[in-house]
């Protein structure tokens, strides 16, 4: 549905945005100026109402209060698509908000896109059982306070001997040491060890054992201190059938399934940057600790997500026949969501939390991002960087930023400080992490002269690696091609001051001239591709060769001539057809588009004479195969028939020679014979005895 078919209600918020419908109808391409209220939703609302009569979608340019107008839009049981865009804190509130027409206008066309496509979903079920671990005290009383909405059970890990269990037994109270815990919202499954001779889900907590303990080793957490406990064994006795003490407990292991784990230790048990869905581990602070008791009773019932990721294993260039290449996926996920699987590598969906880091850094396309996709997110790009040159506008600066302290930020900047420049364009995104290179570069080519990411200081530390990088990477490319200045970079900024610094008094760099007439595709490569081809077109000063840093997902290979025998095991641990081998001869063929620079073919080299060199080429031998490396056939001594290179079975005889199976010179002359040669050579040496010469 074009813009056209939806009504744009504009708003200056009581004349303090400086708007002209006309400027913004030509940008936009309508037919008649945008009427421009100035108190939309107040005295002007009956304007919005109209509009809802009339029907059709409606977008109205104000997010302050969407609250209001979904409220009328649902009294009025309409059925009009309303969204929102904020024109104010992110263009209108500015220093140089009378130049944001065009940023506005960019901002207007790309909020009337249709939502991404929708993928698969992932299900979560939690029927509300929740484990309370650690020190007794906090955890029965948080016990006692969750029961009621909860079914709860208590794992005591630690006891001051001075808690007290429960009068009634409301909830099963365990003990013992945490061995492993593992799983996401509705499926952890926690294994731990059975410390104290005392089983407290078999204890009747009948205090015999108290009465009878000389040392006061247990109290009223019916828990043995073992450091006061002289072995005496009457508590034991005083137990009786009961059975729940065992100083010899031979079995301690023990294993449930719970759907939420509240985890009341100073040290999480879970120790990546962002846990599972389900758990929560508050620490010792008291409010904290409440924050995270009335979120787990919001978590009851059934819960779906969509599935962020889409892996094919045919482009995975992990691992191959047991050699590790590329871990890029695995050592950037910070919710230990990937891991390896032989030569490849498995995603668990329940533990991904979308951020798409992975994507960012596959090399290969192997791990894509498709929620939402990035052909999805290309497409609101080109219509944000091409609305705002049709506008007028020049060397545009995408500010990508997280939904929600990044949005806050900027918003807050608009109402307290200068406000964005004009020539600043945010871009909200579902995680700046699956920001990648496909993605800034698409930017470049689409006539963004600058990108920049905001980072707030909540990410995983791995993510602001992960973007360092591919920005570097993106860098050394338009560098290399001739573009002045500094066209990408990371905001890192958690005050608006220090947002206004970074973004305020900066020279545009040189953008490209020429927008790119083509989308994004959901293939990385492929987009990467198209993109490199766009910008050597349209290159200031154009080189055939862009050296890139190590670990840059393009390049070469370098091999050693004098090193390698031709024994092209590198071309069968190739996981993206990069290395080649021709039956007619003995040739290493390579082609330079493929190769992802993961390093298997180095490591599988028995010669080591393998080195990787990052790099772009921009020259057609870049899309070609073409030798690299080529050895001289050896020949059958008897028959001529080719056996293999002459530099392998050199090399082989070289090493032979010294075994004392082949102390026969003959023996090593085999060598250099076909296996059929070889075997008539021996049956013509064998010196055998006719069976007229056996004697009866």
């Amino acid at each position: 549905m074009s813009l056209k078919d939806k009504t744009v209600q504009v708003c200056d918020c009581n004349r303090t945005i400086p708007l002209n419908g006309g400027v913004l109808a030509k940008a936009l391409q309508l037919d008649a100026p945008l009427p421009v209220r100035h108190q939309l939703c107040r005295h002007q609302i009956g304007e919005y109402e109209s509009a809802l009569r009339s029907g059709g979608d409606i977008l109205v340019a104000c997010t302050q209060e969407a609250p209001l107008f979904s409220e009328v839009r649902d009294a009025f049981a309409a059925d009009a698509d309303v969204r929102f865009v904020n024109i104010r804190e992110t263009a209108g509130w500015s220093e140089e908000g009378r130049q944001a027409a065009p940023k506005i206008a960019a901002l207007i066309a790309a909020a009337r896109l249709p939502d991404p496509e929708p993928t698969t979903s992932i299900d979560y079920a939690s029927g509300g059982k929740l484990l309370i671990i650690g020190q007794a005290g906090a955890a029965i009383h948080w016990a006692n306070k969750l029961s009621e909405r909860l079914d709860v059970s208590v794992l005591v890990t630690s006891s001051s001997g001075g808690e007290e269990l429960p009068l009634a037994r409301s909830f099963p109270v365990l003990s013992g040491k945490i061995q492993s815990l593992q799983g996401y919202l509705g499926a952890f499954e926690v294994r731990w060890e059975q410390v104290n001779p005392i089983d407290l889900e078999a204890c009747t907590r009948c205090n015999a054992c108290i009465e009878v303990c000389p040392e006061g080793a247990i109290g009223y957490s019916y828990q043995i201190d073992l450091d006061k406990c002289r072995g005496h064994r009457r508590c034991v006795a005083a137990c009786g059938d009961i059975r729940a003490i065992d100083f010899d407990r031979e079995d301690r292991a023990r294993s449930e399934t719970f759907d939420l784990v509240l985890d009341l230790g100073t040290e999480p048990l879970f120790r990546m940057h962002q846990p599972p869905q389900g758990y929560l581990a508050p620490g010792r602070d008291p409010f904290d600790q409440a924050m995270a008791a009335a979120e787990l009773t919001q978590m009851v019932g059934e819960f779906e997500k969509p599935k962020y990721f889409a892996y094919k294993e045919s482009l995975c260039a992990h691992g191959r026949n047991k050699i590790t290449g590329c871990t890029n996926c695995l050592d950037t996920c910070s919710t230990s969501a990937i891991v390896e699987d032989g030569d490849l590598v498995t995603v668990q969906p329940h533990l991904c939390m979308g951020c798409g880091g992975c994507a960012t850094v596959c090399p290969s396309g192997a791990l894509t991002y498709v929620y939402p996709r990035v052909a999805d997110l290309g497409k609101r790009v080109k219509t944000l960087l091409s609305t705002y040159a049709a506008a007028g506008g020049e060397d545009a600066c995408l500010l990508f930023h997280s939904p929600a302290e990044g949005r806050d930020l900027i918003g807050t900047l608009g109402r307290r400080g200068r406000g964005l420049p004009a020539r600043v364009i945010p871009v909200e995104v579902f995680h700046v992490a699956s920001l990648g290179l496909d993605v800034v570069l698409g930017a470049f080519a689409f006539g963004a002269a600058e990108v920049r990411i905001l980072l707030t200081g909540s990410e995983a530390p791995e993510y602001g690696q992960a973007l360092r990088t591919q920005l570097g990477f993106a860098e050394e490319i338009v560098q290399g091609l001739g573009f002045r200045g500094r066209h990408f970079g990371i905001v890192e900024a958690g005050e608006p001051v220090e947002l206004e610094q970074a973004l305020w008094g900066t020279a545009a760099p040189q953008g490209c001239a020429v927008p790119a007439p083509f989308y994004l595709f959901n293939e990385k490569r492929t987009t990467l591709e198209f993109v490199f081809e766009h910008l050597a077109n349209h290159a200031p000063a154009l080189q055939q060769e862009i050296s890139l840093g190590s670990g840059a997902p393009y390049g070469t290979i370098r091999v050693d001539k004098d090193k390698c025998t031709m024994c092209l095991s590198c071309v069968g641990a190739c996981p993206e057809k990069a290395l080649l081998d021709t039956k007619e001869t003995p040739q290493l063929r390579f082609i330079e588009k493929n190769c992802v620079q993961c390093g298997i073919c180095a490591h599988t080299c028995p010669e080591e004479a393998i080195t990787l060199d990052s790099r772009l080429l921009l020259a057609r031998e870049w899309k070609e195969a073409r030798v690299i490396n080529e050895a001289e056939v050896a020949l059958c001594s008897r028959c001529g028939k080719p056996l293999g290179t002459k530099r392998m079975v050199d090399a082989m005889i070289d090493r032979l020679k010294g075994h004392s199976m082949f102390a026969d010179p003959g023996s090593l002359d085999r060598l250099r014979m076909c296996g059929d040669c070889r075997v008539v050579d021996l049956v013509r040496q064998e010196k055998s005895v006719s069976i007229f010469e056996v004697k009866g």
